[in-house]
């Protein structure tokens, strides 16, 4: 995967309106706004902040912070600017008119940046759906710089030529990819029925981008009794370095194992119609038995990240889920106190994912919060019985006792699923 071309940046001035909100720091949001921009291989030239009491409904900004913006953009070589918020049809075209480059807002740019990190067909799909309607209301103000040469900020997935096509041949093709996904969401639901007949419990790793979901899961999956080092998920440093859903198996400090699920990352004003495609993929959240909250200790924005990542639990209606806080990176925090809100979770755990003890910590929180409990037992398995006995050895830590007349005599830790099925066998019961 490639992150990042020094050569093909684009210089970009980002532009944020300040109305003077309780609970919202317009510097913090301008400062993870540079960092979208970064993500989507663009470098921020200049930030401009206006104070206003409401969003002018023709230019977002003032005509004449428009004009300014306009100047600032000939001194300093300006490719594009971009906007904090989300921008009307009218606004684009307006600023457009004025500023005489290439404008995108910040819907567009997380857009953009999804675009670019998806690899699955169905992440591609989704990207490309939620473009689209972005897109279709926006044609007029989007037509003039979609036609120019070049690639960038903006300018990923769908393409010039679609997007410059009548508006019924963008509503066929919305249709078309919308029947793709409910084809790939049947699949995905038989393969997860089939992964729901294991009994293993699901642990759904969640947060905001960049806060070290990926790098617990490989932390995680690197302490399996039978470690794949091909089962690693990507890791970098940046916003939305990934996107698609990884879904691995590993095991608890007893033995037992586990499926741990990592899931797309979330920041704040995330786009409407992104959320409503990538639900699809964020069910995985809704079939987890247990979720783990990672979050960037460092972060200075802490408090705001994780009430981004409640606010979109609590559309998915999870929050009654068993949930761990996992304050991650605490490496880098220091003496520094943390300050947060965090109402919603069962447990806090505080670790450097580059720990393998911290890491060892986590495991037996999780075994210790997972709903599914499990069962110290012994079993006399018949001989008989082969495929009972398969099935226990494939999916936990088994200790053999004894072959006795009556079969295989074993001891084992059972879910309380399989300790109700296989309860018949269970020795002097």
């Amino acid at each position: 995967m490639v992150i990042s071309n020094e050569k093909s940046r684009e210089k970009v001035l980002i532009v944020g309106v300040d109305l003077g909100e309780r609970n919202f720091n317009i510097d913090d949001s301008l400062e993870e706004l540079e960092e979208l921009v970064l993500a989507a291989n663009g470098e921020v030239i200049e930030k401009l902040i206006q104070k206003r009491e409401k969003i002018n409904p023709a230019y977002y900004i003032g005509k004449g912070k428009a004009n300014e913006i306009k100047n600032y953009c000939y001194e300093l070589n300006i490719d594009t600017v971009v906007f904090n918020d989300e921008l009307s049809p009218a606004q684009i075209k307006n600023l457009e008119n004025i500023i005489e480059r290439k404008i995108i807002d910040r819907t567009n740019l997380i857009l953009d940046i999804f675009a670019k990190r998806a690899s699955s067909k169905e992440g591609q799909l989704q990207v490309e759906l939620a473009q689209l309607k972005y897109r279709l209301p926006r044609l007029v103000g989007l037509r003039d710089y979609l036609s120019r040469e070049g690639g960038g900020i903006g300018t990923r997935g769908p393409g010039e030529q679609k997007l410059e096509t009548d508006r019924r041949h963008i509503l066929r093709e919305i249709d078309n990819i919308e029947r793709q996904l409910r084809n790939i969401k049947k699949t995905r639901n038989i393969k997860r029925k089939k992964r729901e007949k294991t009994d293993l419990p699901i642990v759904a790793l969640v947060g905001y981008t960049n806060a070290g979901k990926s790098t617990i899961l490989n932390k995680i999956i690197e302490l399996n009794e039978n470690y794949d080092k091909n089962k690693k998920v990507f890791v970098y440093d940046m916003l939305f370095a990934t996107l698609d859903i990884s879904l691995r198996k590993a095991e608890l400090p007893n033995g037992q194992p586990f499926l741990i699920t990592d899931t797309v990352g979330f920041v704040s004003k995330l786009p409407t119609d992104l959320v409503e495609a990538f639900k699809g993929t964020l069910e995985e959240v809704e079939y987890a038995d247990l979720l783990l909250h990672v979050v960037d200790a460092s972060n200075e924005n802490l408090d705001l990240q994780m009430n981004t990542t409640y606010d979109i639990l609590k559309d998915l209606n999870v929050l009654d889920k068993p949930i761990i806080s996992v304050f991650n990176k605490m490496d880098k925090v220091g003496d520094k106190k943390l300050i947060y809100d965090d109402r919603y979770a069962d447990e806090e755990i505080f670790l450097s994912a580059k720990n393998g003890k911290d890491i060892n910590r986590l495991l037996e929180a999780i075994q210790e919060n997972l709903p599914i409990k499990y069962i110290d037992t012994t079993l006399i398995i018949p001989y008989d019985k082969q495929d009972i006995l398969s099935y226990i050895f494939d999916n936990y830590n088994v200790e053999i006792i004894d072959h006795i007349d009556e079969g295989t005599e074993i001891k084992v830790e059972l879910s309380s699923v399989d300790y109700k099925r296989y309860f018949n066998y269970i020795k002097n019961r």
